[in-house]
């Protein structure tokens, strides 16, 4: 998503509203130019009192045991 799209999103939260957010930051789509808004929320976000930020890496992966070694091979040239 862009910087705008997900600020628009997060500045729409209502009273008592609790928002789930799920990206990966590997498989951004955007053009080379444009910066990723999940990327920034993360960075300007980080500190904010009431967000909270979950990481999952390759033990995490609950798909076909191909895909674990398929990240791990992507990691390494990363």
């Amino acid at each position: 998503t862009t910087t705008s799209q997900m600020k628009m999103f997060l500045t729409r939260m209502g009273e008592n509203a609790r928002f789930i957010i799920t990206g990966d930051t590997s498989q951004i789509d955007l053009p080379k130019h444009q910066k990723s808004g999940l990327k920034e929320a993360i960075s300007y976000l980080r500190e904010v009192k009431g967000i909270g930020f979950v990481y999952l890496d390759g033990r995490d992966v609950i798909r076909h045991p191909l895909v674990k070694q398929i990240i791990k091979a992507y990691e390494q040239k990363d």
